[in-house]
């Protein structure tokens, strides 16, 4: 009887957790793909089995390739520099130097606030007319009348995409931090003695060491900033005409503006695709390059 329920014990404490995963993650992904393949009224009421129509309506239309090409945009540009920047703030915060808590708690300030209150801030600081950007350049006599710091849609999404860095990389700052702190020292101090400079102790038993924090920090990343709302929305409602639009606030202005949940849907499921195939495939390289090692 005890070896039995020493072979089911393990399940026993897991159900609850699968229980969970299955009401909360498992059942709207499949009322979602339910809703790609099925006609949806406004009221947002199912019927009927419609195939691809709900996906060949939505990538038909012109503003889906915009949309398109500013998620992949937005997702790249906020992971690669937010892990570059976060690295390197990583390096300098596992110094010893006087006002180091200070300044890590300085650094997960932008982190521990809402992403709105972020966007909202950022949204203010650049505003042409009352912004504290162009009041600070006055008042330090750099400019004598406002500048528009959003002429154009892409310089709108570029400050999107400086907001989004500037909220990640605490994140990948402490990721990398707990890697480089479980770093035994005997390991730098066989290098010294070995001839090693800074550089390459960086790249030979640094980096090795810290990928698995890496990896962890950047397959999050592409998973939160490719469906990051509260930026995009928050400063500019992915306005002009879909030009600062993901696809994340797309699919809310097709389902909750247009009515169009059923393209909303297909949207959503296209976007988990994307995302499934892009995390699979760096965690498939990531694993595969610590095994030749």
């Amino acid at each position: 009887m005890k070896k039995k329920y020493r072979l089911i014990e393990p399940y026993i404490w897991i159900l609850p957790s699968c229980v969970l995963m299955a009401l909360f993650i498992a059942l709207p992904i499949g009322m979602v793909f339910r809703m790609a393949f099925s006609q949806v009224t406004r009221a947002g009421i199912v019927k009927g089995f419609t195939g691809f129509d709900n996906f060949i309506a939505a990538t038909g239309k012109p503003a889906f390739k915009i949309v398109l090409w500013n998620t992949v945009e937005w997702t790249v540009v906020v992971v690669v520099v937010s892990t570059v920047v976060g690295f390197i703030l990583a390096l300098l915060l596992n110094n010893e130097f006087r006002g180091r808590k200070i300044a890590r708690a300085i650094v997960v300030f932008p982190w521990a606030t809402t992403l709105v209150i972020q966007a909202s801030v950022w949204n203010f600081i650049i505003n042409t007319d009352y912004g504290t950007l162009n009041t600070l350049l006055k008042k330090l006599g750099i400019i004598s009348t406002n500048i528009n710091w959003t002429p154009t849609p892409g310089a709108y999404f570029a400050w999107e995409c400086f907001v989004g860095i500037f909220v990640t990389i605490p994140f990948v700052t402490f990721c990398v931090l707990s890697g480089l702190q479980g770093i035994d020292e005997s390991f730098y101090e066989a290098a010294t003695a070995d001839g090693a400079n800074y550089w390459q102790k960086l790249f030979h038993i640094t980096i090795p060491l810290v990928r698995p924090q890496l990896t962890v920090s950047t397959v999050l990343n592409i998973i939160y900033v490719f469906n990051s709302f509260p930026i995009i929305w928050t400063m500019s409602k992915g306005d002009p005409a879909n030009r600062t639009d993901t696809l994340v606030t797309y699919l809310y202005k097709l389902a909750f503006y247009n009515g169009k949940q059923g393209q909303a849907a297909a949207i959503s499921v296209i976007g988990f695709l994307i995302l499934l195939v892009c995390a699979s495939v760096y965690m498939v390289f990531t694993l595969r390059g610590q095994k030749e090692r």
